[in-house]
């Protein structure tokens, strides 16, 4: 039986503590907490430390920031890897299992004009590569796990495909980068989802769910059976954390989920 998680912005109430008794009563196992730049998530230490004491459990982080370590601008780049150090620690320190991390979000795709970045595929490896061996060996010191995610060809040009980005994750050769999968992008990039999931089984770390038109599960057109069978069969151990817009009732579309996740894989 898989374990859910809901991300926090989803969840009513006013505090972590409310949010995780709504959570609670609508059979989530965990919270997944989300981290804004600026150092905003370490100043939230005494907050979520108070949360922890009072037994929410927090295993993961999701970053949401304007700018991620694939960055053209140096400075950029270097911010975002200082923000990632910085979550990962905090994560950490809270007993949880590691942060999610686009290469990027927004800054570049091939699909419109004018067609060709300002970096060749190559420098943009060496970028990739460059910040998740950072970024690896500070999650490996902390005990924790760097999860990259890849996005739609709409969202990022560099990393779209699970198979991308197990290639860059056997370059780097560390055990605390792994995958961070997500439906709604798989659903749009790769030809067969279950197909994919089995093909980089060992390298999968965590999973995001959302339904293919990027509401709750259950409302949209997503292989549900297909998808979490193969992640079961991939021997999958950690949760399906829910990040996703809502439709209809929120608080009715963010109870539904466990429900309906459960279902789904029978």
């Amino acid at each position: 039986m898989f374990k859910t998680a809901c991300q926090e912005q989803l969840l009513p109430g006013d505090t972590l503590q409310q949010k995780w008794e709504f959570a609670q009563e609508a059979g989530y196992d965990a919270i997944e907490l989300r981290g804004k730049g600026d150092f905003h998530f370490r100043d939230r230490l005494p907050e979520l430390r108070r949360a922890q004491a009072d037994g929410v459990v927090m295993p993961t982080v999701c970053v949401d920031m304007l700018h991620f370590f694939g960055a053209f601008d140096p400075d950029l780049r270097r911010d975002a890897v200082a923000q990632m150090k910085s979550q990962l620690s905090v994560i950490a320190e809270l007993g949880g299992r590691g942060a999610q991390t686009p290469a990027s979000y927004g800054m570049f795709s091939r699909r419109l004009p004018p067609f060709e970045p300002p970096r060749s595929e190559e420098e943009d490896r060496e970028v990739l590569l460059t910040g998740l061996t950072e970024l690896g060996e500070h999650a490996r010191a902390e005990g924790v796990t760097l999860f990259l995610e890849p996005l739609n060809r709409y969202e990022d040009h560099m990393v779209n495909r699970l198979e991308q980005a197990a290639d860059l994750i056997r370059a780097v050769g560390l055990d605390s980068v792994r995958i961070g999968i997500d439906s709604y992008h798989m659903n749009i990039e790769e030809t067969d989802p279950a197909a994919a999931i089995l093909a980089v089984a060992p390298l999968i770390g965590h999973a995001q769910v959302s339904d293919s038109n990027r509401f709750q599960p259950g409302a949209g057109h997503l292989d549900w059976p297909a998808w979490l069978g193969a992640l079961d069969a991939a021997g999958y151990d950690g949760y399906l954390a829910a990040e996703c817009r809502l439709t209809g009732d929120p608080a009715d579309a963010v109870r539904s989920v466990p429900a309906f996740l459960h279902r789904a894989a029978g």
